[in-house]
């Protein structure tokens, strides 16, 4: 089905691996498409309640764009680049009602980071690198880096990390916030999946209204406080509030219908 990833589903979680190890997954044109289909397929899916992102083999979770295939672009063509790529992949995914978390092993640079930060939350590999080169290039992070790393990290990290193209390490990057967990690369899928199963513990449809709360308070002009506000009134309408409530009040875990 697709020819530059993997995509498995078991027991509510989807996990979506970007499988190009001798170009270190580096994400192409093809790529960032087949990761949109991915990502809605799996969003649509009402088996999936999780979404693990992650790359193939023990190195790269994404070593960056493929920088070959647009060396010789115009201002035009390089606008257009990224407000496409915005679009189709890494404001999707941000803006995805199912849970997104990033399983970042190794290498994560330039438009891998930016797919990374670009997920509901990250956990890394002990082994994993964290940067946007774009600088060393004569560019900037065209997919989002510029936004999300200082929203992450805070303003004067992110600054420096841009302005200096270094990488961070994975301690580095949870000292910083920009990673929840570290852990052993043999560990990382297995916590995503813990971390997953604990998710799917609660209401899909409160996690949803939640991840729209929480992004509109990133949002130009929009009061995330009045989507809260819309949000936590919606829920008292669905059958999740009523289970909740009820298995509550009877002291029995509760059996939410996603509904």
């Amino acid at each position: 089905m697709y020819t530059n990833i993997l995509t498995t589903q078991n027991q509510g979680v989807t996990t979506i691996t970007i499988n190009r190890p001798s170009k270190l997954n580096a994400l192409n044109k093809e790529t960032i498409q087949e990761l949109h289909a991915a990502f809605r397929v799996a969003d649509l899916d009402a088996e999936t309640k999780v979404i693990i992102i992650t790359g193939t083999g023990e190195k790269a979770f994404v070593a960056g764009a493929d920088i070959s295939e647009f060396a010789d672009f115009s201002v035009a063509e390089g606008g257009s680049l990224a407000a496409k790529g915005q679009e189709i992949l890494f404001d999707f995914v941000a803006n995805l009602s199912t849970p997104v978390i990033a399983a970042v092993n190794g290498f994560a640079l330039g438009g891998g980071l930016e797919l990374a930060m670009a997920a509901h939350f990250r956990i890394a590999s002990d082994n994993a690198k964290m940067g946007l080169p774009e600088v060393s290039l004569g560019v900037i992070p065209g997919y989002g880096g510029t936004q999300r790393l200082p929203q992450l990290v805070g303003k004067g990290r992110a600054m420096e990390m841009i302005m200096t193209a270094g990488m961070i390490d994975a301690q580095q990057a949870l000292q910083y916030g920009l990673v929840n967990h570290v852990t052993a690369q043999e560990e990382l899928i297995p916590l995503a999946e813990k971390l997953a199963g604990k998710i799917m513990r609660n209401s899909s449809v409160a996690i949803s209204a939640a991840i729209k709360s929480i992004n509109d308070g990133y949002v130009d002009g929009v009061n995330g406080y009045t989507t809260e506000i819309e949000q936590f009134g919606n829920c008292f309408g669905t059958e999740d509030f009523k289970e909740g409530t009820t298995a509550f009040l009877e002291k029995r875990k509760a059996d939410f219908p996603g509904k």
